[in-house]
């Protein structure tokens, strides 16, 4: 049976709508337009099978596959809208507003049965930040943040809370992703000069910290983004200041963390300064991707040791997307940047193409695995707004503009559960296209007057360093090699360079006479022991017969030497025999 084609859902001024994703790029008949300007939330279910939306009258919910009308609610200030892992609860948030006289107000946070339509619960709500509340994947455990702790509902029951997770002023939490048993990692600012912390916990076992299956404290820290691997084993933390105080970046300051659910936490050491502008975690669950530093961003594949296995050098980037299958991982530039974008092979660490997608504000992998979505919005861009369908090999296989005075508000996938799509080999060639390739005029950096009628000189302002594989491998082993056999390896290749050499010497005939000249030339060829300290004596001997060398020279040329530069010349025998011993216990 053939995969099924995803939707691509669009929201603007003209309406929502959906659009049939490749190969076709028609207008669905699965979903009817709403013509509707005041569309302001809208919302899949996980399988893909539900959508909701709200047009400023009512929510209304359908069934994507089915083309039904499920449920209508009257709810129409709804400014967003979730639906939970199983599709059995619809949540629904409008802005919280309190009465004229200064009474509370009612509660904006409903949760709906969508098997019955029936309201289930209703909460007071006042922050839109983390409005919504987290389930477990198989709806057994759901959680929100209440006055700094954590309610815990068992089996869709929101009349009783099951468990609380008490800390003091828990700001965050995010639930792991897959089955059970089910970990909560949370989030506790400092203050009064204690550090802020991390801690991760197995559900229900909150009692005290040492039921904490890890913990980590650090210090320059105003907020967090934590990040589950899809696995559950680890949580990514990147924890980031307001201000830099050292007035190196305007962005404040961004450290990135680990924690294992082992127990196990480190500190991610990332080469170069600067913010961190984006992680993401492999599917594979086993590797992660950072892109940081100052402009050209550094972007590197770390394992869960937390050590480099592949550097992409340096790029005009901000941002990294693995596939839904993690065998490929695009790096771009967006925003502020010129929309560059590096499609990587990650099995192999080949680059397959380099596509440029200009002005662009949003990016997202399409569930196949196989085509990527582009797209210029509104309000981060009123001017040319559109969105463009890519093969991953850097063809455009569809674009659409808006109208110059219509505008382009969001545009996102149907998602689909994970195994409906195969995982395709990777491919290098770009895939045929009735569309030109977009190839980006490059552009020219301005020149003064004064210069304009002259050869143009090249330079850079950054040399931009290249890619390199940071996986070390000793004997065509998989394994990393530690840096003890790194050096020992370096030292037995030495040795066996040095006798082959002596081999090959031996073979050319009698050993002739050497005078000092003849051992200067012959000291010239690079050499190693395989010693460091042997290395650094000879490198110094040969410089100080180089010096004496020169004074030889000044001195046949008539110019009076000094008297301590007599001296060096009369050394000379004694450096010759010092080297020679040196060499010849290579």
């Amino acid at each position: 049976m053939a995969p099924p084609t995803p939707l691509l859902a669009v929201r603007g001024s003209e309406g929502l709508y959906m659009v049939n994703g490749p190969p076709s790029f028609t207008e669905s008949v699965a979903f009817q337009r709403d013509s509707g300007k005041n569309c302001k939330a809208v919302a899949f279910s996980k399988d893909g099978s539900l959508f909701g939306w709200c047009n400023g009258e009512k929510v209304n919910v359908v069934n994507v596959t089915r083309a039904e009308l499920l449920h209508s609610f009257d709810l129409p200030k709804t400014v967003c809208l979730e639906f939970s892992p199983k599709n059995n609860v619809l949540a629904t948030w409008q802005a919280y507003a309190t009465a004229k006289d200064g009474t509370a107000g009612v509660p904006n946070l409903q949760l709906h049965d969508l098997r019955t339509g029936k309201c289930l619960k209703s909460f007071v709500q006042k922050k839109m930040q983390n409005w919504c509340p987290c389930w477990a994947e198989d709806e057994s455990i759901c959680a929100r943040n209440v006055n700094n702790e954590v309610h815990f509902f068992e089996n869709n029951n929101f009349n009783t809370i099951a468990n609380k997770l008490h800390l003091q002023k828990v700001s965050d939490f995010v639930l792991s992703p897959g089955a059970q048993p089910t970990k909560v990692a949370v989030y506790v600012p400092g203050s009064k000069g204690a550090p802020s912390f991390v801690r991760l916990y197995q559900y229900p076992n909150f009692g005290g910290p040492q039921s904490a299956l890890a913990n980590k404290s650090f210090f320059k820290a105003d907020k967090v983004t934590m990040l589950w691997n899809k696995k559950a084993t680890a949580v990514l933390v990147v924890a980031s200041t307001e201000v830099d105080k050292s007035g190196a970046s305007y962005y404040g300051e961004q450290t990135l963390h680990y924690l294992a659910a082992s127990g196990e936490s480190a500190v991610v050491q990332l080469p170069k300064n600067g913010p961190i502008y984006d992680v993401a975690w492999s599917p594979n669950s086993v590797e992660f991707c950072a892109v940081y530093g100052f402009m050209p961003a550094k972007a590197t594949v770390f394992n869960l040791k937390c050590d480099p296995v592949f550097d992409f050098g340096t790029g005009p980037r901000n941002a990294a997307y693995y596939s839904p299958h993690g065998h490929i991982l695009v790096l771009a530039g967006f925003g502020n940047l010129r929309g560059q974008m590096e499609v990587w092979d990650v099995k192999n660490y080949k680059l397959i193409s380099k596509p440029v997608a200009s002005d662009s504000t949003y990016f997202a992998w399409c569930p196949d695995g196989e085509h990527i979505v582009t797209a210029t919005c509104a309000p981060r861009l009123r001017v040319g707004n559109g969105y463009k369908i890519w093969h991953y090999t850097g063809s455009v296989l569809h674009s659409h503009e808006v109208p110059a005075d219509q505008e382009m508000w969001q545009v996102f996938w149907q998602p689909f559960l994970d195994g409906v799509f195969p995982e395709r080999a990777v491919r290098y060639q770009a895939v045929p296209s009735e569309l030109p390739r977009a190839e980006p005029s490059p552009a020219q950096a301005y020149r003064p007057p004064a210069l304009r009628n002259r050869p143009a000189t090249s330079s850079k302002l950054h040399e931009d360093e290249p890619p390199q594989n940071m996986k070390p491998q000793l004997g065509g082993s998989d394994k990393p090699v530690s840096k003890i056999a790194l050096k020992n390896q370096r030292k037995h290749e030495a040795k066996k360079a040095a006798k082959q050499e002596a081999k090959a010497d031996a073979h050319q005939g009698p050993a002739q006479v050497r005078t000092p000249q003849n051992i200067l030339q012959n000291t010239v060829p690079a050499m190693t022991t395989g010693d460091p300290e042997v290395d650094k004596k000879i490198k110094n001997l040969k410089k100080k017969l180089k010096a004496i060398e020169q004074l030889k020279e000044q001195a046949a040329a008539g110019k009076q030497l000094e008297k301590n530069q007599v001296e060096k010349i009369q050394k000379e025998a004694a450096l010759l025999k010092e080297l020679e011993d040196l060499e010849l216990g290579v």
